[in-house]
């Protein structure tokens, strides 16, 4: 059947489905504008009914494959001129003054001076042209600055000039040394990790900062929103004033959190040195990462505390935990015994078994390693302030108020998300 001869009501017909019909439009878009020009010209498009139009519309738009937008700018133009044609849009543009050749040059120059500024380039150009006769930089003689870098931007720079760098070793990176610190009986020398709170939801948790003294195991922990310098800078300086002696050794295992400038500053600037653990020796912080197990964790579990109750932990840390780990909680402090075969091996007596403030004390010459301004007088007060078990109370206590504040405003805070929701 000829397309051209069909009927509104076999187009209807068409378009509904029922009508079978068969036909091929051309492809080319002449041909095609001229398809549509002759069916509303044969139609007479602009005297039909508006439910006529509406069919004729419908068949040009499923059988053109042209959009209904585009179909109406036909009609628009066939109202106005009586006719539909196409318009071929030439765009004349610019005469290109640099070419290919051009780009390339230009990023050699680059490749070879280390890509200088606009102005260099320039004058770079003009002396290769005319003090050393230099064949090819004649156009770029005239080039302005700001066209410079606009040639840098182009596809065909960025293909001749690609940057590579190789990927940097981490061993390249001298912070810190990776060595096993040795005390020799002298306090000073902490071991820290960090310890994650858990994840809720894509949440993260708060962090523990845990640092522990290797020789009397006095031990500090402070809470931190996040490790970011922002956060973690604060909490060392204060954790590093927080230990009664002077801190001479800061090693760490090989966490970005520790192992970077701003802390290797910080170190530096007190006089600290800076250690890190060695590869292939898992037990060079592992004092730091018992402690975590046998205190953080028995105090606050593994169950996710949002990040926003990190300043609340703080005040419990120092306030109850602190006293409570330093003063009157008893640990094992190893003594080094040779075998008969050479070998020397740690062995726990229960007789060494002491606090970390009486270790302290039992360190021949201790005074000598306090902080400037502390006294083994005013420690003695803060360590007889409560008994063992009183301190044991008091931090079971605060413990408690410190969870029923969490847990309150959390629910507080789901309440608030479901009204949200609802």
């Amino acid at each position: 059947m000829n397309i051209e001869k069909l009927t509104v009501v076999q187009m209807a017909s068409f378009l509904d489905g029922s009508q079978t019909v068969a036909f091929a439009v051309a492809s080319t878009k002449d041909e095609r504008y001229k398809f549509v020009d002759g069916i509303l010209k044969r139609y007479a498009y602009t005297q039909l009914k508006r439910e006529d139009k509406g069919i004729v519309i419908r068949f040009l738009e499923k059988v053109s494959r042209y959009s209904r937008q585009q179909l109406t700018r036909m009609i628009q133009q066939y109202t106005e001129h009586g006719t539909v044609r196409r318009k071929q849009k030439t765009v004349n543009g610019f005469n290109r003054i640099y070419q290919p050749e051009d780009i390339r040059l230009l990023a050699q120059l680059d490749q070879r001076h280390g890509t200088p500024n606009g102005l260099m380039v320039k004058k770079l150009c003009e002396r290769a042209h005319t003090c050393f006769n230099e064949a090819g930089y004649e156009r770029l003689v005239n080039i302005s600055v700001a066209h410079i870098y606009n040639l840098r931007k182009s596809t065909g720079y960025t293909k001749y000039r690609c940057h590579y760098e190789k990927t940097k070793s981490p061993k390249g990176i001298h912070i810190g040394e990776r060595k096993k610190p040795y005390p020799n009986g002298q306090p000073g020398y902490i071991r820290i990790d960090t310890v994650h709170q858990g994840d809720l939801d894509g949440c993260k948790g708060v962090y523990h900062i845990n640092a522990v003294d290797e020789v009397t195991q006095f031990e500090m922990v402070f809470s931190v929103e996040k490790i970011s310098e922002h956060y973690l800078i604060p909490v060392l300086e204060a954790l590093l004033d927080a230990f009664p002696f002077k801190i001479i050794n800061f090693h760490s295992d090989n966490g970005s959190e520790y192992v970077n400038k701003v802390v290797a500053k910080l170190l530096g600037k007190l006089l600290i040195e800076f250690t890190k653990s060695r590869p292939r020796q898992s037990n060079d912080n592992a004092l730091a990462e018992g402690k975590n197990a046998a205190i953080v964790r028995k105090v606050f579990g593994y169950t996710h505390i949002p990040q926003c109750f990190a300043e609340r932990i703080n005040v419990f840390n120092q306030g109850a935990l602190n006293p409570y780990v330093n003063y009157h909680r008893p640990c094992l402090y190893p003594t080094t015994v040779t075998d008969s075969k050479g070998k020397e091996r740690k062995k726990y007596d229960y007789k060494n078994m002491m606090t970390p403030y009486d270790k302290l004390k039992s360190i021949p010459g201790a005074t000598q390693y306090l902080r400037d301004g502390i006294t083994f007088v005013q420690l003695d007060d803060i360590a007889k302030k409560m008994t063992d078990n009183e301190a044991a109370d008091y931090l079971q206590q605060q413990r408690s108020l410190l969870f029923k504040h969490i847990n309150a405003e959390e629910n507080k805070r789901n309440v608030a998300l479901t009204r949200n929701v609802i």
